[in-house]
């Protein structure tokens, strides 16, 4: 390796390949590499950072870069390595080639030649006993621990792709690259692959503690805003109101009930077609009036914006002309077909995202609509479960981004979607600004939106993987997560099974950042694909909806979430000035406690409340573990227990196990 500095950063060669490594932000290096002829300077959604002193020194058979709490080392070989400032290892590139004399070859870093400039690189590290780790978004899968997961690096309904992780070894690691590919973090590496891409780009934090690390993280990629209050309240969703009347009367119910109701959502195809973005007239024929009563109701409503394109839209020629639209590569120019032929706005087109937001302000904005329910924000490239048997076809490197191919840039779509609307919302003056999207990516905390995690199935099953599938989102910095309650595919409201279901699901809902109901229950109609816009409705989903021993407790529930409204905005500001996220494993709060590591089925609700939720259909009891170095007080009855120990805790129907740490000061009762 040929070494040498240029201001604070170190630069090797060899063979072709040239290297950058140099502090970014607080205890944390980047790393760039590439064949190509200069590195690229793009930070894709990572925050500017001011420049850093480093401390470099360089020797004949190696060099070495510090900052901070963090150095590594390349050898005159080419390995990379990763230490704490005190000599510990934190992370080292995997090499089975003459390094270790051994006949199978292997390179820590791979480039396979796509085109003149692009490559499928594949990063390898060595894999290391007992380390676990967390984060990476949102995958389905029952883990939080992701050790020996392999996770796609790309985004579906359901799946949310954000490439950030720490270790339980004292670092964190941001694969910076928004290209379709792979995490491998298996028991004999750690594989990093990308499909597409002009080069290597990832960073390493050093940091004592997993909340160290968050904050040192959300510090390179945005904190969270603070929401309004009224955010904090219950949402009122279902697939789908079909009228501005049905709405209201909805919305009339809570109120002639006595129940609080903070927002009611206005779902897809109200609109006459896709890519509109507007109200179809026939059934919303006064917004504004709708929106007036729902104001003097203390009610906020959102609406459903989709990002789809309908070939028969009053907006699609001109968008056609204007290069404002997801193309393809090859073949006819349709992405998405679910009533209708479709593409997508190119939401990397920042032209692309005035226009859009220039049509929601018209049709939407001007009636005081605020909200906006950003959904299939992957974007979606098919429409599974709605009645039509269409193929899921991601073929990623035939679409056409303003950025570039879609191998190399999909996965950075959901954040230029959720900043078309911020921005938007920003130049119109607004300063409460509360969107839901259906995806993520690095940095998407630093909108005002609520992330929610897709179109899960009505099952325990499925709530068992929401709970950790949120929690390795708040790992990745994103505070305001939530489910669908009670799931969003199947249920129905006079089953006793999915009575007993949405109750569970309430009670965890209550104790997440956003408190929503939504789902397409049944029944459903004939053929979701091919019916009339006005039946294309599922079954009733109001909290009255699941009979009357259901609806008393979650009416309750209603309540509970007002009541502890002081304590949610308290932790709303931390979020926001540090990055902690309000739901959060236990060794967050517990970082010395190796047995709080092990525990996947509880989490912390701000430093004071563990949750542990009821997860399993028929279960009136469960084992919860209350870590050490705290008292923990039982809000169902009063008992007070020593930390450190499992205690098998009561779970009656109408009860979730909820413990106060050190006699905090919370109403909560049952």
């Amino acid at each position: 390796m040929f070494f040498k500095q240029v201001g604070n950063r170190l630069i090797a060669q060899k063979d072709g390949e040239t290297i950058w490594l140099e502090p970014f932000g607080k205890d944390c290096l980047r790393f760039r590499s590439t064949l190509n002829k200069e590195i690229n300077e793009e930070n894709w959604t990572l925050l500017s950072q001011p420049t850093i002193p480093a401390l470099i020194d360089i020797q004949p058979m190696k060099a070495t870069i510090k900052n901070g709490k963090i150095m590594a080392e390349i050898l005159a070989d080419g390995t990379v390595n990763y230490f704490t400032d005190g000599g510990k290892i934190l992370l080292e590139e995997l090499w089975i080639d003459g390094r270790i004399s051994n006949a199978d070859v292997l390179k820590a870093r791979n480039y396979k030649a796509l085109s003149s400039s692009l490559y499928r690189t594949d990063l390898y590290f060595k894999a290391y006993e007992g380390e676990r780790l967390y984060g990476m978004g949102q995958y389905a899968n029952g883990c939080l621990d992701l050790k020996g997961c392999v996770l796609e690096l790309a985004q579906k309904n359901t799946q949310i792709s954000i490439p950030f992780l720490v270790s339980t070894r004292g670092y964190g690691f941001i694969w910076n690259n928004p290209a379709v590919g792979r995490a491998e973090l298996a028991k004999n590496h750690t594989l990093w692959h990308a499909k597409a891409g002009k080069q290597i780009d990832y960073l390493v934090i050093a940091g004592d503690t997993p909340v160290d690390i968050v904050k040192k993280y959300t510090d390179l990629t945005g904190k969270p805003p603070m929401l309004p209050e009224w955010a904090l309240g219950f949402w009122q969703c279902k697939l789908r109101y079909r009228t501005q009347e049905e709405l209201l009367n909805v919305a009339r119910e809570y109120k002639k009930r006595g129940l609080p109701l903070s927002v009611i959502v206005i779902d897809f195809f109200h609109w006459p077609h896709q890519g509109d973005w507007k109200f179809d007239s026939e059934y919303w024929p006064d917004p504004q009036a709708m929106v007036d009563e729902l104001e003097k109701m203390g009610i906020k409503v959102m609406v459903s914006v989709w990002p789809t394109v309908e070939i028969n839209s009053e907006n699609y020629l001109e968008m056609v002309k204007r290069g404002l639209l997801v193309r393809t590569e090859r073949g006819v120019p349709t992405i998405f077909t679910f009533r209708g032929i479709n593409t997508h706005f190119d939401a990397t087109n920042p032209e692309a995202r005035e226009f859009i937001w220039e049509k929601v302000k018209e049709n939407y904005y001007k009636y005081g609509i605020k909200m906006f329910w950003l959904d299939v924000a992957e974007p979606e490239l098919g429409m599974p479960g709605f009645g039509y048997d269409n193929i899921l076809s991601y073929d990623y490197d035939n679409l056409r981004y303003h950025l570039g191919n879609g191998l190399e840039v999909s996965n950075i779509y959901p954040f230029y979607y959720a900043q078309a609307f911020e921005d938007g919302l920003r130049l119109a003056g607004e300063k409460e600004i509360v969107n839901l999207i259906r995806c993520a990516w690095l940095g998407s905390q630093r909108f005002g939106v609520v992330v929610w995690s897709g179109d899960i199935p009505s099952t325990f099953d499925s709530l068992q993987k929401q709970l950790r599938a949120g929690l390795n989102m708040a790992m990745c910095g994103i505070p305001w997560w939530t489910t669908d309650i009670g799931g969003f595919f199947d249920g129905d409201p006079n089953d006793p099974a999915f009575q007993e279901l949405i109750i569970r699901w309430f009670q965890f809902g209550v104790f997440c950042p956003i408190f929503r109901l939504h789902g397409f229950r049944l029944p459903y109609p004939p053929d979701s694909n091919k019916c009339e816009p006005y039946d294309l409705t599922g079954g009733p989903n109001e909290i009255w909806s699941f009979g009357e021993e259901a609806y008393d407790i979650i009416k309750n529930l209603l309540f509970l979430r007002e009541k502890i409204k002081p304590y949610l905005i308290e932790q709303m500001k931390r979020a926001h000035e540090e990055g902690i996220p309000i739901m959060r494993p236990l060794f967050i709060d517990f970082p010395s406690d190796d047995e709080a590591y092990d525990v996947e089925d509880e989490y912390m609700f701000g430093p004071d409340l563990l949750v542990a939720p009821i997860l399993y259909e028929g279960m009136r009891s469960r084992r919860v573990y209350l870590p050490e170095g705290a008292k923990w007080t039982s809000a169902y009855n009063g008992t007070v227990h020593e930390g450190g120990q499992w205690i098998e805790s009561e779970a009656p129907l109408n009860v979730i196990p909820v413990f106060l740490k050190n006699e905090a000061k919370i109403p909560i009762s049952f």
